[in-house]
């Protein structure tokens, strides 16, 4: 790791970043380090806790962990190690990044992880706004909304791994934590930021620890990350990086090229395991446009094997006919997205966790194998458990981030794989239903 980070943009000065980042998982950290990129943070994702210190010329760092469904004692350590690492950097303010539809276990982990990160940064107050206006998520009143109406009606109740069942962010929260869980709301909003800092000191003279804060457009973030310069600690989704750097600009050293990446040619992929509404739309426009084939839970328990070299051989007979044309190849698609009625039967003949992994595992053994052995050098990955499978089997320490395919969802390239890749790694829930499309045309 310490030789990819070194090689950081020489073309730059080294500086020591200001804003550290924990994202609870790898497609979040991306969507966090777009945010800050498009503001003007010269930002490096880090693929979980590097070894050795930075020496890359940034101004924020963001340090991808697979977290969000791990045993909270195993999250909070990991979110430590995390946080002590990026103090060592020099960073001076810190984020914890979670999903903007708030989800994870019913046990947390984003309160207790929140309370770990709080003691040990010796901060009695923080805030928490999972809102992003450009994916349409925004809170009001406490409640989290989706695409328009409450989180509980809007498929997360039918979430594989992580259903949220209740909308109020309050009451959620509250159930995961020992502290007290107030709300700045609205209407203090509207009022500006100091009056969003009054209403902080009147919580933490109540002996509120955390707020969750409402914001339904851009201008109630920018409102909001005004009035939390001074805090240690903030925690949200993606929606409040976009304010943050205006905090510190004038230290920025802001170069206009901050987003841009070195070209990678090569074989291109989709590799999808999100069962979200968004990404389900995602691959019904796809599979009228590219090659497709499905990775079926069952049937990989049946013969996991045969299921994987009947997917690789897709690919490669795709990608054999088209040798010749350099302007028709294209990418393959391969999926495991299923509707909610098949994941819930795929989860009660073989158990919600047993299916989660094959199809992990199969993931990560195709996406070794399109990258080692068929040439594939530009990838698209849907779902932030595939995500983090497909970067561990692919060995990446660390990603440049680029601009932005739709809201949240950058080209990145690699740090530390033997030969430079491109990858898209996308949240279940983000993008237009022709991003998998649109997504080569945008390449860097």
């Amino acid at each position: 790791m310490a030789n990819s980070l070194s090689k950081a943009d020489e073309r730059r000065p080294s500086t020591r970043p200001i804003l550290g980042c924990i994202a609870d998982d790898f497609t979040g950290a991306t969507d966090l380090a777009s945010m800050l990129v498009s503001a003007g943070m010269r930002t490096l994702q880090t693929i979980g806790i590097p070894e050795t210190p930075l020496e890359a010329g940034v101004d924020a760092v963001v340090v991808a962990l697979k977290s969000r469904t791990i045993p909270a004692e195993d999250a909070i350590e990991q979110s430590i190690q995390a946080l002590d690492w990026l103090r060592e950097q020099g960073c001076e303010q810190f984020y914890f990044k979670y999903c903007s539809t708030f989800d994870s276990t019913p046990a947390g982990n984003i309160g207790p992880v929140t309370e770990a990160l709080m003691d040990a940064l010796g901060t009695d107050f923080t805030v928490a706004c999972p809102a992003l206006p450009a994916n349409r998520r925004s809170v009001f009143n406490g409640y989290l909304f989706a695409n328009g109406v409450p989180l509980n009606e809007s498929g997360m109740q039918d979430h594989p791994l992580t259903p949220m069942t209740d909308a109020n962010l309050v009451r959620v929260l509250g159930a995961q934590t020992t502290r007290k869980v107030g709300l700045i709301d609205y209407a203090t909003l509207r009022q500006g930021d100091t009056a969003v800092s009054a209403r902080i000191d009147a919580l933490k003279a109540e002996g509120i620890g955390i707020a969750i804060c409402d914001a339904i457009d851009n201008d109630d973030l920018f409102i909001l990350a005004r009035a939390c310069r001074d805090l240690p600690l903030v925690t949200a989704g993606s929606g409040l990086a976009l304010g943050l750097p205006a905090n510190v600009a004038q230290r920025l050293g802001h170069t206009e090229d901050a987003a841009r990446l070195e070209p990678v040619a090569g074989r291109e992929a989709v590799l999808s395991g999100s069962c979200s509404r968004a990404t389900l739309a995602q691959i019904e426009h796809a599979r009228a446009h590219m090659p497709n084939f499905h990775l079926d839970a069952l049937a990989l328990n049946d013969d996991y094997q045969g299921v994987v070299d009947a997917a690789l051989a897709h690919a490669e007979a795709h990608f054999d006919a088209n040798s010749g044309n350099h302007d028709a190849p294209g990418p393959v698609l391969i999926y495991a997205s299923a509707s909610p009625e098949e994941v819930r039967l795929a989860q009660q003949r073989l158990g919600v966790q047993q299916a989660g992994e094959l199809v992990e595992r199969a993931m990560a053994e195709i996406a070794a194998e399109l990258v080692g052995r068929l040439g594939v050098r530009r990838l698209l990955v849907a779902g932030g458990e595939t995500s983090g499978a497909v970067v561990s089997a692919l060995d990446v320490q660390g990603l440049r981030i680029g601009d932005s395919i739709d809201p949240g969802v950058p080209w990145t390239t690699t740090l530390g794989t033997q030969e430079p890749l491109a990858l898209a790694l996308k949240s279940g829930n983000f993008g237009a239903p022709d991003f998998m499309t649109k997504a080569w045309k945008l390449m860097p």
